[in-house]
């Protein structure tokens, strides 16, 4: 990865950059829908791609890179950053040349990125992005003059508003050369000795390019525990003469890490001194002024949960016309179906099993088109920063702080993203914590159940003239989740996982407009990964379910007979005694085994289950709720599903880990089977346990 040669022919660009500084929104402007999401080999952080085209036709691979603040990685996300910038990752090819996107109005920050990749001799473009957010606060860069000052081009954009990007599309295209300003910042005698005679034996023994050697000797000089963190990947007399430069150089008194970040730092100063001009006129910004009253420790919070209440008040209630088209067009489809193929087990599976169980949960994609925009638009402005900032109040009564609530908020879209959005968090006991705690909060998973049973069974009221019934219910879902994520972490870290509650320091981005192209991108792309799922792992459930649903068959005797004889129905009835204290019945027991896998399968297993139930070769009309409070146990009379049966089931989704899929990204964060293994354990006893009590507490009142 490391060059000292200057004539590079570009084929696939990195773009990175610190946290904040707008680098996800320049990712969006330079590939637009052209990108795909994966994971790195062997790991669990994300990997983005995207194609850029050139002026001249051209296709470059663009490679969105976690935010990072240095090369010397702190956490998970830096050192896959670090690595692939690198060439260290396996079945990952190095980037011919790296975008750095840096925030105009948090400059001096910024560069100390840019100075390590300059000393590395990779080819480096410099985008240098919301600089109308810096004239807003009175700073004004002077991009010649930082250019010069660190022998790279520097583009001046306005990622939101798509300013700068052709400029930058055009500085790709042209000839790509590394800065020749490497290491302009100077150290002190000893340190200065030691860093030249380490690098030429990594030189001579390791055989190392000149560039890597130098950025080899920093990492190696500055490491606290050379053995621990670079054996293997170093020549043992190398390591060994590694810990006697340490051992002289603490011995007089020079802090090594410190040393070469103060050298950077002085350097960085000298080049914004030069290149920015800062107006006196604005002595309090825009987003101070704002701060003050979005982060008021009063206000701040009351605001918080207006947010939040309206976000949950807008997906129950502006979702309904649409959920209701999508209904007709799947009823109208299986109809069509019906008119066309003649009566049979083909027809049955197609109408009752495929239609009936994906039908079932595309129905509630308005909604979670809705929770992704919002969440968008809330991270796009910079609020979700403010977020953690306000709940940093709450997270410290139980031991953990504010940048524990960001995985958390996180897990309102899916656990799995906010599990890896731990990385951030430094103490390894509190990472562990809030992995532990993540899936409590209501992900958008269990949407499509709290919507079924809220619209089926909770009445539609106004409640004090402006809430709605089923809106307030759907809130209290979240906050059940929130509360018992939070009130988990407090027993952990008073007992499984002691430590002292960490300092909270968190950089809060200025506010700015939200790129709708952006937002709409990101929820795009969610929503695709959740019509994916429909179409693959929920429609292969689904027709799996049928079978068992309808084999073997009865030969006479209603539907409902014939369900209760077939194989599903058989299993059903077996772990009905288990299930029958929460006022579960087998029905619902084959739902919360069937979701095992992912929660909104429970849908698409009520769909082919009452699909089934009630056919009579045609499809019918009836939607999935209808048939949800019309179904009757036939031997007591009595309705399968009531009022107190929806919030049993919903509190019962809330609290159990009723994902697979989260239940393996924990097993590979924590490298191992015991801590997912607790962790199902606990949340499927506390579902269990609460669940109980509601329903007996329930029926007492009723």
């Amino acid at each position: 990865m490391f060059r000292d040669t200057v004539d590079i022919k570009v084929n696939r660009i990195a773009i990175i950059g610190n946290p904040n500084s707008g680098k996800t929104a320049l990712f969006n402007a330079l590939t637009g829908m052209r990108q795909k999401v994966a994971n790195y080999p062997g790991v669990t952080v994300e990997k983005k791609e995207g194609k850029v085209v050139l002026d001249d036709g051209k296709d470059i691979v663009l490679l969105d890179l976690p935010g990072a603040y240095s090369l010397t990685p702190h956490s998970p996300d830096e050192k896959i950053a670090t690595d692939v910038l690198l060439g260290r990752l396996d079945h990952t090819p190095p980037p011919d040349m790296v975008i750095c996107v840096v925030d105009a109005s948090n400059l001096e920050r910024n560069l100390y990125l840019i100075s390590q990749i300059i000393d590395c001799g990779i080819p480096i473009v410099v985008a240098l992005n919301m600089v109308d957010v810096a004239e807003q606060d009175g700073i004004l860069v002077d991009p010649e003059k930082l250019a010069s000052l660190l022998g790279v081009k520097v583009i001046p954009t306005v990622a939101t508003k798509g300013k700068g990007i052709r400029e930058l599309k055009q500085a790709i295209a042209e000839r790509v050369m590394p800065s020749l300003k490497s290491q302009q910042w100077a150290l002190a005698e000893p340190m200065q000795s030691e860093l030249n005679e380490l690098k030429g034996l990594l030189l001579n023994r390791q055989k190392l390019s000149e560039s890597e050697a130098f950025h080899e000797s920093i990492q190696l000089l500055s490491s606290p525990n050379v053995l621990e963190e670079h054996r293997g990947r170093f020549d043992p007399e190398i390591l060994a003469h590694v810990q006697q430069d340490h051992r002289r150089l603490d011995a007089i008194g020079i802090d090594r890490l410190s040393s070469i970040v103060e050298a950077r730092y002085d350097w960085i100063q000298r080049v914004c001194e030069i290149a920015v001009e800062k107006s006196p006129r604005m002595v309090v910004s825009v987003t101070d002024k704002i701060d003050k009253i979005l982060t008021h420790k009063i206000w701040g919070f009351v605001i918080f949960l207006s947010l939040m209440t309206l976000m949950f008040q807008a997906i129950f209630t502006w979702a309904t016309a649409p959920m209701d088209l999508i209904s007709q067009g799947f009823n109208a489809l299986g109809n069509m179906v019906a008119s066309i193929m003649p009566p049979g087990d083909l027809r049955d599976l197609i109408i009752n099993g495929a239609l009936a169980g994906v039908g079932a949960v595309v129905t509630f994609l308005p909604q979670i088109i809705f929770l992704f925009l919002y969440i968008g638009i809330l991270e796009d402005t910079g609020y979700m920063a403010r977020a953690a900032f306000i709940m940093d109040r709450v997270m410290s009564k139980v031991g953990l702080h504010g940048k524990s609530f960001i995985p958390m908020l996180s897990s309102f879209a899916c656990a799995i993203p906010g599990i890896m959005a731990t990385r951030t968090i430094e103490s390894k006991k509190d990472r562990l914590v809030t992995i532990l705690v993540a899936p409590l909060v209501s992900c958008s998973a269990r949407l499509p159940i709290y919507v079924l049973m809220i619209g089926a069974f909770i009445p539609s009221k106004t409640v004090l003239g402006i809430l709605n019934l089923a809106g307030l219910t759907l809130v209290s879902m979240y906050l059940l989740g929130l509360i018992a994520a939070l009130g988990s972490a407090w027993l952990f870290k008073k007992t499984l996982l002691k430590s002292e509650t960490p300092t909270f320091i968190m950089e809060l981005p200025p506010y700015k407009m939200p790129s709708m192209r952006s937002v709409i991108l990101q929820m795009w792309n969610r929503s695709m990964q959740f019509l994916k799922r429909a179409g693959t792992i929920i429609l292969g459930v689904s027709i799996i379910l049928w079978f068992l649903a309808t084999y073997p068959k009865l030969g006479h005797g209603t539907p409902s007979d014939q369900l209760k004889h077939s194989f599903a129905g058989q299993a059903g009835r077996l772990m009905e005694p288990l299930i029958k204290p929460l006022g579960f019945d087998w029905k619902i027991g084959l739902g919360l085994v069937g979701s095992l896998l992912q929660r909104e399968v429970f849908v698409s297993t009520m769909g082919t289950i009452y699909g089934i139930k009630d056919a009579n070769g045609s499809p019918g009309n009836a939607t999935l709720r209808e048939r949800l409070q019309q179904d009757v146990d036939p031997v007591t009379g009595r309705h399968t599903f009531t009022t107190l049966t929806a919030i049993c089931l919903m509190i019962y989704y809330v609290l159990a880990m009723q994902c697979m899929s989260t239940v393996a990204i924990v097993r590979r964060e924590t490298n191992g089977w015991k801590w997912p293994a607790f962790q199902f354990a606990y949340m499927t006893g506390l579902a269990y346990a609460v669940t109980f009590v509601v329903y007996h507490v329930g029926q007492l009142i009723s």
